[in-house]
């Protein structure tokens, strides 16, 4: 039923299996406990690419979380129009939620083909007989491999079988206690490894886009998962308990990797932004020329009214009316002024009126003001 994934995994296993075995022998428990390891690392290295794009999703996401929360807010009774509004954000961003699960669901496949094909070593034909084939093992693959013990346990041995979602219908059916001594110790590291590489993860989330349901995630990833593969891990063959420590060693030694390759080009980033702010702003010690904000433009004064007739215009200062007098200019135009009043008035007898401080009425009328 599920053929196209246990061949292609048994294919990876067999090439890596026939390279260890010439080194150590065919039917070591070295040569197949190495193939198990570089199989997983086949498979991680084939998804190292969305594993990157996995990271770089997430950290996407975590830089617009406040945005998130405030659509979150505002359409709360709208779960449709949040939904929307959620999507249209997400692809101003360039981020795909999917792609996020990607890594993780590409696994699965290989952990179900693995474990199938590690059990079927020891499965009897149907028809009864010794065992011929394993998909891409000969019968000679197949002695090697059950003579191939680790401290005279077999590795597709379990401390339990039969549960048949994991055993795939082994005949030994029961505990098989001669195993725990060897599954133990893997079940320990394997659940070790799997905490530290969910809070190598959990670190590296930021602080401002937390949840109360990313709260809860990551106690499950830090605590509950560990737990559960210290507790199942009493299902899985010896083999698979290989295939999970290489699992989660490859994916802390990949997170240190990639985290430090993207905070080494956020930096960069940050640096560079900051360095084209300085080029762009005022040296050291020079005053900006740019106006401030809400300054208004400093006008020039305009040029005083030419001279006509040889005679400027005068205002008196405190004058109610703003009357405009005149003084006559000197014939012989060395600047000196015309006598002044001895009666302290502007007016005189002189110009018809008798009133002090009027004067003439052709003066008087090309000096007033029109209204």
């Amino acid at each position: 039923m599920l053929d196209f994934i246990y061949y292609p995994v048994s294919f990876i296993l067999w090439c890596w299996h026939k390279v260890f075995g010439f080194v150590f022998g065919e039917s070591t428990a070295v040569a197949w406990i190495l193939g198990i390891i570089f199989l997983t690392f086949t498979v991680r290295g084939i998804m190292f690419k969305p594993f990157v794009n996995q990271v770089r999703s997430m950290k996407k996401m975590q830089d617009f979380a406040p945005e998130m929360k405030k659509i979150q807010k505002k359409y709360a009774n709208d779960r449709q129009r949040q939904a929307a509004e959620m999507q249209k954000l997400q692809k101003e961003h360039g981020v795909n939620p999917l792609g996020s699960c990607l890594p993780m669901l590409l696994q699965i496949p290989v952990f179900i083909g693995l474990n199938h094909v590690l059990r079927a070593f020891t499965m009897p034909p149907p028809g009864g007989g010794p065992k011929t084939e394993n998909y891409f093992f000969s019968q000679h693959d197949v002695e090697s491999y059950v003579n191939a013990k680790l401290f005279g346990v077999n590795l597709g041995e379990a401390v339990y079988n039969g549960v048949g979602v994991v055993s795939g219908g082994a005949t030994n059916v029961g505990f098989h206690w001669g195993v725990l001594p060897v599954a133990l110790p893997l079940m320990i590291v394997a659940s070790i490894a799997t905490h530290l590489t969910a809070r190598h993860s959990v670190a590296r989330q930021n602080a401002a886009s937390a949840t109360p349901q990313t709260a809860i995630m990551n106690k499950l990833t830090m605590y509950i998962f560990p737990l559960g593969v210290l507790v199942f891990g009493a299902l899985f063959p010896l083999g698979l308990l290989f295939y999970w420590l290489a699992n989660n060693g490859w994916t802390l030694m990949q997170q240190r990797l990639v985290y430090t390759k993207i905070d080494k080009e956020e930096a960069a980033r940050k640096a560079e932004a900051a360095e084209k702010r300085a080029s762009l702003g005022p040296k050291p010690g020079q005053k900006p020329t740019a106006p401030k904000v809400g300054q208004k433009p400093v006008q020039q004064k305009k040029n005083q009214p030419a001279q006509t007739g040889g005679q400027k215009k005068v205002t008196k200062a405190g004058s109610a009316h703003g009357f405009a007098q005149t003084t006559p200019a000197t014939a012989s135009g060395d600047g000196d002024k015309a006598p002044a009043d001895t009666n302290g008035q502007n007016g005189s007898k002189d110009n018809g009126t008798g009133v002090p401080g009027l004067l003439k009425d052709s003066t008087r009328k090309s000096g007033r003001k029109r209204r």
